[in-house]
């Protein structure tokens, strides 16, 4: 319960509670996206990011679908 209220009061210290409502969140979760995007593009874990490991990927798709479409 106690983690309760002091979530409750830190969500209550964010301004525009009347004219915003709800969405005076909103620039929260576009920092958040932000964030989240450049650290799968420059974080490496490993040896490769995100990324690379989505253009391997995609691209030995496409060349699984051309090997079937040619037999």
């Amino acid at each position: 319960m106690l983690v309760s209220k002091r979530v409750k009061r830190l969500l209550q210290l964010v301004p525009g509670k009347r004219r915003f409502g709800v969405y005076r969140f909103l620039p929260f979760f576009f920092l958040l996206g932000g964030a989240m995007e450049w650290f799968m593009i420059n974080v490496r874990i490993g040896k490769e990011t995100f990324y690379d490991v989505y253009r391997r990927k995609r691209s030995e798709r496409q060349y699984k679908a051309r090997m079937e479409k040619n037999e």
